[in-house]
């Protein structure tokens, strides 16, 4: 049941003034408005509308086309933006329309604050933990271009009394059968320096033998890490909890049996990083695949079932081990603001023309083409000709390579770029921004993440079996950035509270994401109004 919470007079006294102090932001803007009328004020909110419009019809042009509407598309994301800008001077409207940008600035940033002191987060349970007797740390030394190294982790691990397992970059193993062999060896608990994809392998060895786990960020972009609050900066800082430490309990993802950490992506970005000269050329690759993905004869969409609702006709999906972002503020960190709430995050996008692109920059998480969600379940397959034959040259053809997101420098990392940026990032940079792990690590840990049976279920190391030749139809999925391929339907759950988490107590912490815009609960705050809100 929900609770009822009065906001005017349970939130602190510099919430309701921050809020009044939006509205009057608000409330100035619109005044600007309507003194400039005769002095071209609706010029001003009209250009700059169409500039955006015409950017982010510039950027969908660019991404999913070749030739010459390519080189339009990319004229168009630096002349619409600039036009507007010169017609602004040539007009003398520059000085209204930097008032309007100011007044608006103000009013999001006293929006935001007073809802964070109306409502604070949740604080994470730590609990104390005692100092391990025989701890196992496995280590990629090429992960983080060279992180292991450089921080002089095998030492430091070695002289806190923990036995390092380092991996050998030129002789794949099976890092979850390394970790199994410690806990019969009498391991009390395991650990990782490398990427969110070996993470995550060892991670599930630790969950199911009750065993706490130790993260040190020794990867390329560590997002785990960050949403634990570790010093992603200086990995041998995470050591410390071996001899100060505190616990945390949380959620652990599963895709069709195989743990994932942070986000499991399927479509555009999925299908590109299965390409191996994405390694050497990402920005090239993508370009020269996506008009295929997006747009090409017989391009294959994902349907889902979202708690058992359909989800259909997606070109990418994201499903993150808690949710990434909330659906008004779609940030490039990729932060998630818990990972304990036993949810997972779905993003969809679909996006088949410049209009949709350019409806999805002005509405942001309210348009048609943006669905953000979060579920118990998610089940994943797909439409089109790839579902008529399971063999590899059917789905490559049909699209294999197919759609989803290629942003975790975005996130996930684009597509929450593609949100918030109305899409002048591109498809192909929303999907890292939300949290995948990305290609470049799994380049690094290629051949020493993965055990051999899961790459032989996804058929994505040339074992022996052929993907396909049992007849089942197999899709393209990025695990934690990894790539992989798994046969459909493709089911991502979540175990709660399955992890044991070792942190150190000394840690920089966890920066809480700014909160989604609600004008509703703005003015509740700033007029004293009962609001109800569901009990978290």
């Amino acid at each position: 049941m929900g609770a009822t919470r009065e906001t005017g007079s349970d939130a602190p006294g510099e919430a309701r003034f921050l809020a009044r102090l939006a509205l009057l932001a608000v409330l100035g803007s619109l005044l600007v408005l309507v003194l400039a009328l005769g002095e071209g004020g609706l010029m001003v909110l009209g250009a700059g509308l169409l500039g955006v419009v015409l950017c982010a019809a510039g950027v969908w042009w660019f991404v999913a086309h070749r030739g010459l509407l390519r080189v339009i598309g990319a004229l168009l994301v630096f002349l619409a933006p600039a036009g507007v800008v010169v017609l602004f001077a040539y007009q003398g409207l520059w000085l209204t329309a930097l008032i309007l940008v100011l007044c608006w600035g103000v009013a999001l940033t006293c929006a935001r604050a007073a809802l964070r002191r109306s409502r604070p987060e949740r604080p994470q349970v730590a609990t104390a933990a005692a100092r391990p007797d025989r701890p196992v740390l496995i280590m990629n030394p090429k992960s983080g271009g060279g992180k292991v190294g450089r921080f002089g982790l095998v030492e430091r691990a070695e002289e806190l009394g923990a036995r390092v397992i380092l991996l050998d970059p030129g002789a794949p193993a099976d890092v979850a059968e390394l970790a199994r062999r410690a806990v019969a060896d009498g391991a009390d608990l395991l650990g990782v320096a490398g990427g969110d994809g070996t993470q995550a392998l060892v991670a599930a060895v630790a969950a199911d033998h009750d065993l706490p786990f130790l993260v040190i960020s020794a990867g390329t972009r560590n997002h785990l890490a960050m949403d634990l609050g570790l010093d992603r900066d200086d990995p041998s800082r995470c050591l410390d909890a071996l001899t100060d430490g505190e616990e945390l309990r949380i959620d652990l993802g599963d895709v069709s049996g195989r743990a994932f950490v942070n986000t499991v992506s399927f479509g555009v970005y999925a299908d590109v990083v299965q390409r191996p000269e994405y390694r050497d050329d990402k920005a090239g690759t993508a370009l020269s695949l996506m008009p295929d993905l997006l747009v090409g004869e017989g391009v294959r969409r994902l349907d889902s079932l979202v708690d058992g609702a359909p989800l259909a006709d997606q070109q990418a999906l994201l499903v993150s081990n808690n949710p990434y972002f909330s659906p008004d503020e779609i940030s490039g960190t990729g932060r998630r603001p818990r990972l304990d709430d036993g949810e997972l995050g779905v993003l969809g996008i679909r996006v088949e023309d410049a209009a949709q692109a350019a409806d999805l920059a002005v509405r942001g998480s309210q348009s048609t083409g943006l669905t953000v969600l979060s579920a118990h379940r998610v089940e994943v397959t797909v439409s089109g000709p790839a579902e008529a034959d399971g063999s590899p040259e059917a789905a490559e053809d049909a699209g294999a390579d197919g759609l989803s997101e290629a942003a975790e420098d975005a996130g996930a990392d684009g597509l929450s770029e593609a949100a918030e940026d109305a899409g002048a990032d591109g498809l192909s940079e929303a999907a890292e921004d939300a949290g995948a792990d990305g290609p470049s690590e799994a380049a690094e840990d290629a051949g020493t993440d993965g055990p051999p049976e899961a790459a032989e279920n996804a058929g994505a190391d040339g074992s022996a079996e052929e993907p396909g030749t049992s007849g089942a139809v197999e899709i393209p999925v990025a695990v934690d950035g990894e790539a992989l391929r798994m046969p459909i339907p493709v089911v991502c759950t979540l175990r709660p509270g399955a992890l044991r988490v070792l942190v150190p107590r000394d840690r920089p912490g966890v920066v809480a994401p700014p909160p989604a815009i609600d004008w509703r609960r703005i003015l509740d705050l700033a007029f004293g109004r009962t609001v109800r809100t569901a009990p978290r």
